[in-house]
Formats: C-alpha cells, sequence, structure tokens
C-alpha cells in the first residue's frame, strides 16, 4: 500500500515531473540521482490529504451536482469529558429526554462537558421524544399518536437539575397536538416542581405554537418561568418549506405577543436558522417583525443537515456575515442577540447578559 501511495504522487504530479520508469519493488534505493531531487522537491502526502482553508475560490454556497463543502468554522470536537458523560449518565436513569441529544446538536460536547469556569447545561425535552408535526429541518422522531406523558418527567427533572447545580436551565419539548392542551399543563408543573426545589434558579421555556391556542401559552407564561421562548426557525416565505403545515409565521409572532400580553416584563426571546435559501432582505424584515412583536432577546445560527433525508443546506454563511445580523439586531434594539454559526436558541443560555436582564425585569 505504501508503494502504490508513492506512484500516485508522481502520477498526479506529472505536470511538473515527467513519468519515469521506477522499480518500485526496490524502494527510493532504486532511483538515480535526478530522481531523487525531483521528488524531494515535488508534493509531499500533506499536499493531497489537506484542505485549504484560505482557498479563495471555495464556495459555500450550494451548486446543482456539485457537493457543498462544510467550512472550517463549523466543524467542532468529539464530546469528551467527566461533565459529559456524568450527566449522560443522570438523563438516563431518570428516563430524560434532551434536546442535544434528538436534534444533534453540534455544541453538545461544548455545553455538556463544562469547564472548571462554566457549569455543564442541557436542555431538557419534556413531554417525550416523538413528536406529532414532520419539520424538514428537525431530527427528532415523528409519530401520530406518541407515548402518553411520563407522569413523574416534571418531578424527575426537578431531582436531575437540582443535582446539576445550575444558575439557568432551559425546558423544551416536542410538539403534542395529540394532547388537549399540547402539553401546557405538562410544562407548567415542571416549572413550579423546579421553582419549588430552587426558587433563585432561572428557567427558560422553550414552547410549542399549541395550534396558535392563546388560553394554553398562558398557562405556562404565569407558571412562573423567566424566558419565554418560541422561534419563528426562518423567514415567512420559507415557511410552508421548512415547518410542518401546522405551524406558521404569524402563528409564531401571535405566541410571543400573548406570552407578552400576559406578563409585560417577561423576557421573550426567538430564534433563525440562516443557510436555508433566505435573502439578506427577508432576515431583515424577520428581525423587525420580531421587534415589532416586543421580542427582547433573539439568536441566529447556521441551519446543518441532520441526516441525508432532510432539508439540504442552501448555503453556509460566513461569521463575517453572523456579525453583521448581530450588529443589526442590536441597531434595531434588541436587549440581546447571539448570531454565529454554531449558535442555537439555547446555546449558553446561561450567559451573564441574559441572567442579568432577567434579574433587572424582576425589580420592576
Amino acid at each position: 500500500m505504501a508503494f502504490s501511495g508513492l506512484r500516485s504522487c508522481v502520477y498526479i504530479s506529472k505536470n511538473k515531473f515527467p513519468r519515469q520508469n521506477v522499480d518500485f519493488t526496490r524502494g527510493f534505493a532504486s532511483l538515480s540521482k535526478k530522481q531523487k531531487e525531483n521528488l524531494s522537491t515535488g508534493p509531499g502526502l500533506t499536499d493531497f490529504l489537506s484542505e485549504s482553508v484560505n482557498d479563495k475560490n471555495a464556495s459555500y454556497k450550494r451548486i446543482k451536482g456539485k457537493r457543498l463543502r462544510l467550512p472550517p468554522w463549523l466543524k467542532t470536537e468529539i464530546p469528551i469529558g467527566k461533565n459529559y458523560y456524568k450527566l449522560k449518565e443522570s438523563l438516563r436513569e431518570l428516563n430524560l429526554s434532551t434536546v442535544c441529544e434528538e436534534a444533534k446538536c453540534p455544541n453538545i460536547g461544548e455545553c455538556w462537558g463544562g469547564s472548571d469556569s462554566q457549569t455543564a447545561t442541557a436542555t431538557i425535552m419534556l413531554l417525550g421524544d416523538q413528536c406529532t408535526r414532520g419539520c424538514r429541518f428537525c431530527s427528532v422522531k415523528t409519530n401520530r399518536k406518541p407515548p402518553a406523558p411520563d407522569p413523574m418527567e416534571p418531578k424527575n427533572t426537578a431531582v436531575a437539575i437540582s443535582r446539576w447545580g445550575l444558575g439557568y436551565v432551559v425546558l423544551t419539548s416536542v410538539d403534542r397536538d395529540d394532547l388537549s392542551d399540547g402539553g401546557a399543563s405538562h410544562f407548567a408543573e415542571t416549572v413550579i416542581k423546579i421553582k419549588e426545589k430552587n426558587p433563585s434558579l432561572l428557567v427558560e421555556c422553550l414552547t410549542p405554537d399549541f395550534r396558535g391556542n392563546t388560553e394554553h401559552v398562558g398557562i405556562i407564561a404565569q407558571s412562573g418561568l423567566d424566558v419565554y421562548a418560541h422561534n419563528v426557525e426562518t423567514v415567512n416565505r420559507l415557511q410552508l418549506l421548512v415547518r410542518d403545515p401546522r405551524a406558521g409565521y404569524e402563528q409564531s409572532l401571535n405566541v410571543l405577543r400573548h406570552a407578552k400580553t400576559v406578563r409585560p416584563h417577561l423576557v421573550t426571546k426567538s430564534s433563525i436558522m440562516l443557510g436555508i435559501g433566505e435573502t439578506e432582505d427577508e432576515v431583515f424584515q424577520t428581525l423587525k417583525d420580531l421587534k415589532e412583536a416586543k421580542v427582547d432577546c433573539v439568536t441566529l445560527g447556521q441551519y446543518m443537515q441532520p441526516t441525508r433525508l432532510h432539508l439540504k443546506v442552501a448555503e453556509y454563511i460566513t461569521p463575517e456575515r453572523f456579525a453583521h445580523w448581530e450588529k443589526v439586531g442590536k441597531a434595531l434594539g434588541f436587549a440581546y442577540t447571539a448570531s454565529g454559526p454554531l449558535v442555537r436558541s439555547s446555546y449558553k443560555a446561561g450567559e451573564l447578559f441574559l441572567s442579568n436582564l432577567v434579574k433587572t425585569r424582576k425589580r420592576i
């Protein structure tokens, strides 16, 4: 195998070095002085294995018939570390699901691994791991009639969180259109149980849209949570391409508006995925619509195709463009804008700024 690799190098570089008869069975010793000089100054193995990250001709926008390369800024490390395995074991013991695993989040190693200066965090997914909807961007399993919710889940979630010693936690869930209230009361009970164990813990709920039922939105908004999050996911034009037909742009905006109506000082938050085929004008309009809905915080991140069966990435947005949208969010007046290739709606949810914003609102 070693000789076949060397032969490939000689043949590939034939434009620079004329092909020569070499006895590969005798190895390097059989080469003439001239042949040795040619090989020593020619390309090495690394020239064929490495990919230049500075290639100005590299395209990160999908072209029909060509493979879209993963850019270097989206390559993440394999999850490892004591905190990662400890948290995973705790979740399995209490029969809890996380969106980190189900949605194949690229930040799972960083968030679960934690560090000496940052507590490991996880986003708990309530109401099971099977969704009644089938959005084209999401890898969570779908089922028209999922198993009934675990009645012990609210208590087990509170127990797990108290073990981790967190200061901020995110709760989310699958869509449960099969339940009379979409799972809103289950959501609210979980918040109540967590607050009973630790009243100072800040709780963010990333909720479904409950088919636009404002009564169900109100149940969660009044449960004692600190941040109400609901994602519009993409621009208005691409809603039907990306999301289940039961979801909708205006429906999601109304969820965020109503949460604010129920509790005017409640911090609200939403998220947009980029790289699906949206235009810059559409992204700007979406940010304006969220601001009009009185959303306080917004996150923008790169859409990543979870499996080959899901919606394809149209374009990998550069870090420079994400930095641009962060500036736009600030200019529009959002209290907090997180924008980056690996940013997710619950990425680094315990960030100091968001925690301080919640505490400031509580004093009003």
